[in-house]
């Protein structure tokens, strides 16, 4: 079996879950879809050894104390001196393995650390699939097979199929985010999955695609895991040669514009967990389809969210709330409307200014 390292991403800052989720613990930190943090359902996802490797995770310096409490003896941590997208993290991680025992050709697993994958032998089983077709150069990504005209979420047009791997596809183009109607086009069409941001390719061909595609990048990042410190399971990149890196996704960097690109289409009970709304739907609800996590006290309440943290929450004759207590902030929006927390958390800001 191949062996494969998993390189998990860490670096976001969380202000959509607001106010449980904040810059210095944004939500791959927090126990939102089970008990465990998410941080830690993905390092579980890739802990059978023998089939993955020791993972490799990608962070933001800010956040190593974190890092450390929730990884295992074997895994190591690039610490980001700053933000600069995905693609340059995981040109981090594929350097890094590249320099290491595990060659060039080692296969990344990328998975976001925030994500939720409820059927992880469906998961498993399109890891497996894709490996053919990554180890034969293929930058291969996961749709997420659509089950309704999700406007939130980029697709990916599936084309022929791969010679290489049975039920791979190549990737016909990238769409962004589209309007309902296109949406429910596609969705109707059949041959379109969500961009769930997970990529399973070999080192070396991401490397090829950077130099080709984003050859700045490529630079700055080399040069960055040249100069770098190394302490205990930190691997700390040079920060004056990654501060000159341009900060772009691995999408619009490499994926949009690689000939080799393709896609496994995956039913495996993914959410991005991305609003209030997706936690939402996420289960399990009681009989009047309602979420509650910590100490909440409702009474004739239907459809509603309901998140304390550290304090008693009580509501009576309510209807499709979401309702978030945490500290010293209370955030109540109408389920739907969740999108509306980067407009609170914006006001907030401009208010203590």
């Amino acid at each position: 079996m191949t062996h494969i390292t998993p390189v998990i991403l860490s670096g976001g800052s969380g202000t959509r879950l607001w106010p449980l989720s904040t810059d210095t613990r944004p939500k791959q930190f927090l126990p939102l879809a089970s008990a465990d943090t998410m941080f830690a359902a993905t390092l579980a996802r890739c802990a059978d050894r023998a089939r993955f490797a020791a993972p490799l995770i990608v962070g933001s310096a800010r956040h190593a104390d974190l890092l450390a409490a929730e990884t295992g003896p074997d895994a190591r941590i690039i610490l980001e001196p700053m933000a600069r997208n995905t693609a340059p993290a995981i040109a981090l991680a594929a350097l890094t393995l590249a320099e290491g025992t595990a060659g060039e050709e080692a296969l990344l697993l990328v998975m976001p650390s925030d994500h939720v994958i409820t059927d992880l032998p469906s998961f498993l089983a399109a890891v497996d699939a894709a490996v053919p077709a990554a180890n034969a150069g293929w930058l291969v990504t996961f749709g997420i097979a659509p089950t309704g005209p999700e406007t939130g979420f980029g697709y990916i047009q599936m084309g022929e199929g791969l010679a290489e791997a049975a039920g791979v596809r190549q990737v016909a183009r990238f769409i962004e985010k589209p309007e309902r109607s296109c949406a429910e086009a596609m969705l109707a069409e059949g041959s379109h999955v969500w961009n769930a941001g997970i990529f399973l390719m070999r080192a070396d061909a991401l490397v090829t695609a950077l130099a080709q595609h984003a050859p700045a990048m490529l630079d700055a990042c080399r040069s960055a895991v040249a100069q770098a410190q190394t302490d205990g399971p930190f691997i700390r990149p040079d920060s004056d040669a990654f501060s000159a890196c341009p900060s772009d996704s691995i999408d619009y960097a490499v994926m949009e514009r690689a000939n080799r690109v393709a896609v496994v289409p995956v039913r495996c009970g993914w959410s991005d967990v991305g609003s209030w709304d997706a936690l939402a739907e996420l289960g399990p609800h009681d009989a009047d389809g309602n979420r509650f996590s910590g100490d909440v006290l409702a009474l004739d309440t239907g459809n509603s969210l309901v998140v304390a943290d550290g304090v008693t929450v009580t509501l009576a004759g309510v209807e499709g709330l979401i309702v978030v207590a945490s500290g010293r902030h209370v955030m109540i929006v109408p389920r739907g409307r969740s999108q509306d927390v980067k407009r609170i958390v914006a006001a907030m800001k401009a208010h203590q200014t």
